[in-house]
């Protein structure tokens, strides 16, 4: 390997570097410094709020739509953001069929976002 190819190759092993070891030295910091005080209510099992002793060997238990909304509203906005940037980076280069294509998966997800109001995943109590 010459000296060009390192050199283009340094800032992807730089930001791998911090990209590892950041989150690591956190993670052993916390473990090290931060306060161990367990019990039981820190130590049990905790699922999108639904208390573990209703659910313990019960299949006849009812689950609330308000938590498959919410997921269904953080797709709707996960796969358009998703899709929106390569869209806005190739914007100038698709003409008018890139623009329609992009209206029609607007559409789509208009769709959705309008099913979810109507199901009311945003009206909170």
């Amino acid at each position: 390997m010459n000296f060009d190819a390192i050199q283009n190759f340094l800032p992807l092993a730089l930001a791998l570097l911090l990209a590892v070891s950041v989150p690591a030295a956190m993670l052993v910091l916390s473990a090290l410094f931060g306060p161990q005080r367990p019990n039981d209510s820190k130590l049990a099992s905790y699922e999108c709020g639904i208390q573990p002793q209703a659910t313990s060997g019960d299949a006849r238990h009812h689950f609330n739509v308000k938590f498959y909304l919410v997921a269904m509203c953080f797709l709707v906005f996960d796969v358009e953001i998703v899709f929106l940037f390569p869209w806005a980076v190739l914007f100038h280069k698709m003409a008018w069929e890139g623009f329609l294509s992009m209206l029609g998966f607007l559409g789509v997800l208009a769709f959705g976002w309008f099913y979810l109001l109507g199901r009311g995943a945003l009206e909170w109590e």
